[in-house]
């Protein structure tokens, strides 16, 4: 099996050096850049399996990174960020990114989300290739794509696991928690903000009569048959 490569993007070189020693250690091969130009480049010189993103970056930052380097291929984004700020997280999240770090971690956490991102995004590509058609929307799990009314989508790696787990329940209210452990791999119901981020681009990108909310609840995929 070919050995799988994570882009690390941190200025600070003690971090970016401890994250490296770590996802070596755990098989994957790593490769390194410390500002904004340089990982847009080294991305598209050596194509990753997964990027671990910092926010704050000299040249430009980790948000123009993310949007840059998910413009030429859908690939999972951990980003990474120097505070529990909110914002920061939400708009990370709304240019691409798929999970969220808060400064100080621990590199144990770090390799665990690693390895979960990378779970999912093989989990998804060994699916059935049988398209999902539900009305107008149309997902085609085999080449990863959406699209609605005909008109193609963009969607990150997370927003199209997230999209095909609501349609395989189309009407069904799943609340958060259990999106959380079913998508994201999480099990302790924490981060719900993400699953809210997550929606509200999927609105953004495909229609927001997509997707109903339940308040205190959860989502369902609410797409109505021709």
């Amino acid at each position: 099996m070919r050995e799988r490569r994570i882009l690390v993007v941190e200025d600070e070189r003690t971090i970016a050096d401890s994250i490296a020693v770590r996802l070596r250690a755990e098989g994957f091969a790593v490769s390194l850049a410390g500002d904004g130009p340089a990982a847009v480049e080294t991305a598209r010189r050596e194509p990753p399996d997964l990027v671990v993103l910092d926010i704050m970056l000299p040249g430009f930052d980790g948000l123009e990174v993310c949007r840059r380097i998910q413009a030429d291929r859908p690939v999972p984004v951990l980003m990474l960020t120097a505070r529990d700020d909110e914002n920061d997280m939400l708009v990370g999240l709304a240019v691409g990114a798929d999970d969220y770090l808060t400064k100080p971690f621990s590199m144990r956490e770090l390799a665990a989300r690693v390895h979960a991102l990378l779970r999912r995004v093989q989990r998804s590509h060994s699916a059935g290739p049988a398209p999902i058609r539900i009305g107008d929307l149309e997902i085609n799990q085999a080449e990863r794509r959406v699209s609605r009314a005909g008109v193609e989508a963009h969607l990150t790696p997370t927003e199209f696991d997230l999209l095909v787990h609501l349609a395989g329940r189309p009407r069904t209210v799943l609340p958060r928690e259990r999106l959380l452990a079913e998508v994201w791999g999480w099990g302790d119901g924490a981060g719900t903000r993400t699953v809210d981020s997550h929606i509200k681009a999927l609105r953004r990108k495909l229609g927001a009569d997509l997707i109903r909310t339940v308040h205190g609840v959860g989502y369902a995929l609410e797409v109505q048959q021709p």
